[in-house]
């Protein structure tokens, strides 16, 4: 009987990787909105780690977690690293490259809860008198990410950050204008 159920154990294993190792590896996020505010305005919320506190989706997930900035002020070879509760966990990102006013280009890294690396690219485009802004994520599924997409998705999971951080960033923008 043991024999029976190690075999059939061990059979549903193989089945659970092959299914897991068939999943598309790559993922993108997406979300857009409109701000009544000029596209400048906009690129330095997003240009300046240290204007990200106002408006990131996590920045209010956890009261006490510890930022660190480093690199230059703004722009590429800014910095900013984060370690906070089980709902944030830790990583870092670094800006890349801009296109003023049009484009922000971020290197984002998860340490925990789990490693991953993505890009996360902002594009700004003016839109009669104000700026539509999409925000852009795309990466490389990891084996244990792609068993943890089988009962969601990476769009189900991060999509609603982007739009809360978006109408944030939205309300923020448009109270300095």
């Amino acid at each position: 009987m043991l024999k029976k159920i190690l075999t059939g154990l061990g059979g549903f294993l193989v089945a659970f990787v092959a299914v897991v190792a068939t999943q598309p590896g790559a993922y993108k996020v997406t979300r857009t909105t409109n701000i009544a505010a000029p596209p400048e305005a906009v690129f330095n919320l997003i240009n300046d780690f240290h204007q990200w506190e106002g408006w990131s989706p996590w920045a209010k997930l956890d009261p006490t977690m510890k930022t660190t900035y480093s690199g230059a002020p703004t722009g590429p070879g800014a910095k900013y690293h984060w370690l906070g509760n089980s709902e944030v966990g830790e990583g870092r990102m670094t800006i890349l490259s801009t296109e003023p006013p049009n484009v922000v280009k971020v290197n984002l890294e998860f340490i925990k809860p789990f490693e991953s690396e993505s890009i996360t690219t902002f594009r700004l485009a003016p839109d009669g008198t104000g700026t539509r802004v999409e925000w852009m994520m795309e990466g490389q599924s990891v084996f244990l990410m792609k068993a943890f997409m089988l009962f969601t998705s990476m769009d189900s999971t991060v999509g609603p950050d982007f739009e809360r951080g978006l109408s944030q960033m939205k309300q923020l923008a448009e109270a300095k204008k």
